[in-house]
Formats: C-alpha cells, structure tokens, sequence
C-alpha cells in the first residue's frame, strides 16, 4: 500500500511525538538520514551509488536499481502493489509489518485491536521468533531473490552480519511503555538475543540443506565463514598459517568452515538457559562441521540433525523467564565462559562483542543494574569493539582481553 498509507498526521507522519497512545512521529524516524534508524528507508538510494552500480556492472544485471536481485532487500517485496506504492520508498513499514491490505482496515479503526490486526496478516513483531524470521529474510537470505550468494558478494557486496536484538535497539522507532505492554508482548532484551541466535541457525542450516547450497560443482560458500579462505598466503619459507585451532569444530585443516558465529553464541546461551540440551546442541554441532568435509548428503542429514535442535532452543528460550540472576550468568557464558575458547575467527568474536553489548544494554533497560551502569562501561566495551573493528588487523587474543575487560566492569554489579 506504500509508506503513505501509514503517513497521514492522525497515524505515524507527525513531525514531533505527540500522540496519545503511539509517538505518531515514526515515519520521520524512519526517513532519518542522521540516524542508523534511517537505513531502511534510504536502502533503494544505496543502489544509486557508485559501488552499487558497480556490483551490478560487474554481475551484467542491468542497473541495480531495476535489479530483482537487489531489489529483494533493497525495496519492499510483495505480491501485488498498490499504485501508491514507491519502489524507491526503499525498505518501508509494510517491509517490517506486512503487506497492509488486508490489516490497514481492523489498525485504524476504533476498536481494532493487536489481536485482530494480526488476524488479518500484521506480523507480530512484538513476538522474538516473527521478529527473526521477518528480518532475516534479508539479513540473511529468504525465498526468491532475498538471498546474497558468493557471487554477489565477490563482485563487492559487503558480507552479511545481523544480531537480532542489537539490531532492533537501533532500529526502534516506538515507546514500550505501559499501553504498549497491555497490547503486546514485551520479551526482555536477552531473550530477543538468545532466540534471534537460535533462529538466526535455523535458517542458516535450512537454506544450506536446500538447494542454495549447492553452486554447480561447488558449495555456495556464502554459507562458509569468508576468511577461512581468505587469509594471507605466501610461498617463501618461513610464512606459518593464520590460523587457530577451534575445539568446537572437528575440521581439517585447508577446509572451508562453516560460518558458524550465531552457532558459537548459541552454545554458551544453552549452558545458561537449556543445559539439558547444551550437550546434545555441542555433539551436533561437531557432527554437522565433521559431515561438511564428508559429502554433500551427510552434510545435509547432519544440517537437518543440528536444526532440529537449534528450534528445540529457541522454543525453550521463548518459554523461559530470564531474571537477574540468569542474565549475569549469560554474561559471563559469553565473556569468560568455554565459549570465549571458540573466539577463534573474525565473526564468531564479532558475535561475541555485539552480544556483550545487547546484553549489558539488557541488564540496564530492565534496571537489573544502576542506570548508567553502561555508560561506566563503554570505554571498554568500545575496546572490544575497536578489536573487531577491521577483519583485516584482527587477533583473537586482542578480543579476549577485551571481553575479560568488561567481563571485570560487569562483575562490580553483580
């Protein structure tokens, strides 16, 4: 139905928050070019600039603007269009909370409800598991064209990073105060966190058992961890290999590993939240990176095993009541834990940093803290960001240090 549908001043295109119930400001939010919450809607003007152009140059598919395997994430897909539609609105409301034909009726009126709006194909953002699997259809990859292959990426596409409730923090555009918790859901930070991981694999290994795995004689490798492979060589003799054993992966040297960043986060979110089943998510999880370097079908029977008990955690994590005591003990999983031994690559430790961020974030929102308790700890935090900031400088030991850092700071509180 377009962005105009949601932008009349009595609905979400106030210019200040003065609305009643909603800020009724949120698509001025949305369209803020100084803010990281602006980057939906100016995603269709990223595709006009020069590195775009010469993506889809190099692709020979045409100008990236007319692209459809740019425009899957880019713009707004759907099955039909209103004509107040704009492909060049970029990533719009309907993008996040579904195509409004069918829910534009029951949101407006009086006495609609969430309840109905969902009813009739609002998707419940609200909900952790909706949330993933709505935004991962292009902050990972989906049906049709929402999906970044190795090709892509080769021609100069950046690679693809996402954590769910970092992500969301950045993104929000609207208050969760005491209406929105009578109409809705309000899950706490760390368990957005802990599910987005979850479903963040199970999509992973669902796409790789599918026929995206598969790349003529090769493997689609954008499901491999990209410096696996691409690490500086060198024929003189005294040049040693960068790389670092990692105990979670039974892999041979010379093969390329699996990217497993939101694999490693589940691990150590198991141990906290679902021991019962951390140990049977571990031996799967080193049966599936053993199968890859076996064949294609084990790879996939191997996929199918670890996915089954990737959704079993997430469906643990979305009935699970995470308290004080349980987000310390996530906190301490992630930054001192075993898991820190798995801190070998790039992504994974990438991972790690964004996930001490959301969840010291968590901890401060659900006042398990003092407030301000972040801001104490941001010039560590951001060390462990500066450590992770430049995949071509980056050393595991550096991010350790780190995160044993703010491992320390987040101690004081407890």
């Amino acid at each position: 139905m377009g962005v105009a549908s949601c932008g009349g001043s009595t609905c979400h295109g106030r210019q200040t928050p003065t609305g009643a119930v909603v800020r009724q400001d949120e698509v001025r939010i949305w369209q803020d070019a100084s803010s990281v919450t602006g980057m939906h809607a100016h995603a269709f003007r990223v595709l006009e600039e020069p590195r775009s152009q010469a993506i889809a140059a190099k692709l020979g598919i045409g100008p990236a603007t007319s692209a459809t395997e740019c425009l899957g994430c880019h713009s707004t897909p759907a099955a039909r269009y209103s004509a107040g539609f704009h492909k060049d609105e970029g990533v719009t409301c309907e993008a996040c909370h579904g195509a409004a034909e069918r829910w534009l009726a029951s949101h407006t009126a009086v006495a609609g409800t969430h309840v109905d709006n969902v009813r009739h194909g609002l998707i419940p953002l609200d909900r952790p598991r909706a949330r993933a699997e709505n935004c991962l259809d292009c902050h990972y990859g989906g049906g049709g064209n929402q999906f970044v292959t190795h090709r892509i990426m080769a021609a100069g596409h950046p690679r693809i990073s996402y954590e769910l409730e970092l992500f969301t923090a950045l993104q929000q555009h609207h208050n969760v105060d005491a209406d929105y918790r009578q109409r809705k859901e309000t899950p706490s930070g760390i368990k957005v966190w802990a599910v987005g991981q979850a479903i963040a694999l199970e999509r992973q290994l669902t796409l790789f058992a599918s026929a995206r795995g598969q790349n003529g004689a090769f493997p689609e490798f954008y499901f491999y961890d990209c410096r696996s492979c691409h690490r500086a060589i060198s024929d003189q003799p005294d040049w040693r290999p960068q790389r670092t054993v990692n105990p979670l992966r039974p892999v041979a040297v010379g093969t390329p590993v699996f990217n497993d960043e939101n694999l490693i986060m589940l691990a150590a979110a198991a141990q906290v939240a679902a021991p019962d089943l951390a140990d049977r998510f571990a031996t799967d999880a080193r049966a599936f990176h053993a199968a890859i370097g076996q064949g294609r079908d084990p790879a996939k029977a191997a996929a199918a095993k670890l996915r089954a008990t990737a959704t079993a955690l997430a469906a643990r994590f979305e009935s699970a009541t995470f308290g004080r005591a349980e987000t310390f003990a996530m906190m301490r999983a992630v930054l001192t834990g075993p898991a820190t031994r798995t801190y070998t690559d790039y992504q994974g430790s990438a991972q790690s940093v964004m996930a001490a961020d959301t969840l010291l974030a968590s901890l401060e929102r659900d006042k398990q803290v003092p407030a301000g308790a972040r801001a104490a700890i941001k010039p560590d935090l951001d060390r462990a960001y500066a450590a992770v900031r430049d995949p071509q400088r980056f050393q595991s030991a550096d991010v350790a240090a780190s995160l044993a850092r703010v491992a320390d700071a987040v101690a004081r509180y407890q």
